[in-house]
């Protein structure tokens, strides 16, 4: 299943975000991190990395809360694009499975023939809200490109 995929690298990468974190506390506050002079700032800088890797490990706590409540079940045939969705979308003849997750935006899924797009990027902007049958644009740079969803499951 997608989700438990997801689920899977998010758990994996908070596993290294903590240990991260706790190895740069330990060093920001070991005995000999103390400064050996007033302009010695190796330890406020590790004390400011480590609050920045206990950030992410917060948010990727908060984002397996997200991916384990997003909804999976299959849609009806006329349902709109929305987070939990699986699209095959076609660019330029050329058709993908997409799925419309609420994290991991870029992970490749299932054997490498699933994309996980994010509402908030610029493809999940344009599919959110789309039906089979839509054709939507986005901007890339300084083309425009067209993007038709075939299916939403």
């Amino acid at each position: 299943m997608l989700r438990d995929a997801l689920t899977a690298h998010l758990a994996d990468e908070l596993q290294r975000a903590t240990a991260a974190h706790r190895e740069t506390h330990a060093g920001a506050t070991h005995s000999e991190a103390r400064p050996e002079g007033s302009k010695d700032t190796r330890a406020l800088e590790q004390s400011y990395l480590a609050r920045g890797q206990a950030m992410r490990a917060e948010e990727l706590r908060l984002a397996i809360a997200e991916v384990a409540r997003m909804p999976v079940e299959a849609l009806a045939d006329d349902a709109p694009a929305q987070p939990g969705a699986l699209l095959r979308v076609r660019e330029d003849d050329v058709e993908r499975t997409v799925w419309l997750a609420l994290h991991g935006g870029g992970l490749v899924l299932a054997g490498g023939t699933v994309l996980v797009v994010t509402p908030v990027s610029p493809l999940g902007r344009a599919i959110v809200g789309q039906c089979a049958g839509d054709v939507c644009e986005l901007a890339a740079g300084s083309r425009m490109r067209e993007i038709e969803i075939v299916a939403v499951r």
